[in-house]
């Protein structure tokens, strides 16, 4: 059970991000400063970097808790179960909850839009994908290389299905980009 201060937290941090999600559409990422986003959620410039070590963190600051999230359930996952079958049901798992989220799409062409937003965001990915690769290399018969190899994979076709999937507007089905881009790098060898 999540306590009172924990729960606090998270309704402050998800107002800011409501908050700064709407000057970030009217205005644009690099034309909203922080300035502008606490003077419009009420608080302080402090207590902003309570919650948020930088603006971007305003975008992205969710991808270091699903990357602990993916770790483990890529850990707890059946051991006689192959690695590469292992990420396919995690990611696939997750990539539905981002395709059921309202506004993935907007935060998507956020991210494109603005340098730095782009830059911290491949900086977090390559954080989470580290994490990732930790999980599956602590699986049975697995090295480091192998396992960072196949989460490099895993993350280089999640990378193409977000790109499709944004170029047609959000309306492409995720789940069967998912699907396929997965089949087509499925490892044939052994160390899958």
């Amino acid at each position: 059970m999540t306590g009172l201060r924990e729960r606090t937290k998270r309704a402050v941090r998800a107002e800011v991000v409501e908050v700064a999600r709407r000057l970030f559409a009217e205005r644009g990422f690099d034309e909203t400063t922080v300035d502008d986003i606490v003077q419009a959620a009420g608080m302080s410039k402090r207590s902003f970097f309570r919650y948020f070590a930088v603006k971007e963190d305003v975008v992205l600051g969710e991808i270091d808790f699903m990357g602990e999230r993916i770790a483990t359930e890529i850990a707890a996952r059946p051991a006689e179960e192959d690695a590469w079958t292992g990420l396919h049901t995690v990611l696939r798992t997750w990539e539905q909850r981002i395709d059921d989220e309202r506004q993935a799409l907007e935060r998507l062409r956020l991210i494109e839009s603005s340098p730095s937003l782009r830059a911290r965001y491949h900086q977090k990915r390559d954080e989470t994908r580290e994490q990732i690769a930790r999980a599956v290399a602590a699986r049975p018969g697995l090295d480091p290389f192998t396992a960072d190899l196949l989460t490099a994979a895993a993350g280089a076709a999640l990378d193409c299905v977000a790109r499709a999937w944004a170029g047609s507007d959000g309306r492409a089905d995720r789940l069967a980009l998912v699907d396929r881009a997965f089949a087509l790098f499925a490892p044939t060898r052994a160390g899958r």
